[in-house]
């Protein structure tokens, strides 16, 4: 089973990416690096450099074809929320239909989505 971490390296996704790879799942990491880090992305893990609002999204999509696509890419500071809510209704918002989209086209058969 072929299972997208989005976030996967941030402190919360890198983890999920850990057991997921632990558990014997076939996992991509697809992080923009904006608030993760290089260190912590799995090895065995295959990574896309990528920001969740890219068009290039779908590409990754279709090529990969994910059974499960687990959503942690976000931006998620008050403060930059306060500051420009544009901003992070374009993350946020526009992001998730972007990777929402992808997995309709490509029949993604369960979403999970994390959210506090």
């Amino acid at each position: 089973m072929k299972i997208l971490v989005t976030g996967g390296a941030g402190f919360i996704g890198s983890n999920v990416v850990d057991a997921y790879v632990e558990a014997g799942y076939d996992v991509v990491v697809m992080d923009n690096l904006s608030g993760g880090k290089w260190e912590n992305v799995n090895p065995k893990a295959r990574f896309y450099l990528m920001d969740i609002r890219s068009r290039e999204v779908l590409k990754v999509f279709q090529k990969e074809m994910f059974d499960i696509i687990n959503l942690h890419a976000a931006q998620m500071s008050v403060p930059a929320s306060v500051d420009d809510p544009g901003y992070d209704a374009d993350v946020n918002v526009l992001g998730l239909i972007n990777l929402l989209e992808a997995a309709r086209r490509t029949e993604v058969r369960k979403v999970i989505f994390i959210s506090s």
